[in-house]
């Protein structure tokens, strides 16, 4: 259970070393089945090593980064990335996930909101899109909340708990984010913080000084 009164967090890139904390979490059936429509039997941690090689191999990595969300005391929470990561179509898809002790703590949405930074302001892209299962209402207001907009419904594609399930598409693209950045650093309470590494750049935090959000 990581300490509700430490509210500084950071984001440093994915090691080998964070799968032996990660591989439980994805033990849990009913998170797997919300987090990834294409998985369906937990890994163990072998698998679970080979299915994030991509990841952490520097020669497979140029279309995926992944980050962990650390508490100030050492403690990984949660994962955000971008997959897929097309310097021709200049888009990317976003994913993020919090272990279950962590959540509600407000960590999902300010690492969510860094990677978007990340994605359009280091990286050059232009959208950003997700996917969510219909009835997971968590995902859902999140990546509303980030500004992305509905696009589509892809009709039962997504198979879990005996039930076929409609699977919604958003996207974000810069301009969005580039209107709805300022107004959700000013929504974020400033208790919490998520910043890259531990310096606490203002303007690589979540939420940023508001004045530095121009």
């Amino acid at each position: 259970m990581p300490d509700k009164s430490n509210s500084a967090f950071k984001l440093r890139p994915l090691e080998k070393a964070d799968l032996e904390v990660i591989t439980p979490w994805f033990q849990d059936i009913e998170d797997l089945a919300r987090f990834d429509r294409t998985l369906r039997v937990p890994f163990n941690l072998a698998q679970t090593e080979e299915a994030w090689s991509g990841a952490l191999n520097p020669s497979g990595s140029d279309n995926r980064c992944w980050f962990v969300v650390e508490s100030g005391d050492g403690q990984v929470l949660g994962v955000v990335g971008l997959e897929a990561i097309s310097p021709i179509n200049r888009d990317a898809i976003i994913a993020m996930f919090v272990e279950k002790s962590a959540r509600r703590l407000g960590l999902a949405i300010r690492a969510t909101a860094l990677i978007a930074d990340l994605a359009f302001r280091q990286l050059g892209l232009n959208r950003l899109t997700s996917y969510y299962r219909q009835d997971n209402h968590i995902s859902r207001d999140l990546v509303e909340r980030l500004g992305c907009q509905i696009e589509g419904t892809m009709r039962e594609a997504w198979y879990a708990d005996g039930a076929f399930h409609d699977m919604i598409v958003v996207g974000l693209l810069k301009q969005d984010w580039a209107k709805r950045r300022q107004n959700l650093a000013k929504e974020l309470s400033p208790e919490t913080i998520v910043t890259f590494g531990s310096g606490g750049c203002p303007i690589w935090s979540w939420p940023p000084q508001v004045d530095k959000c121009k």
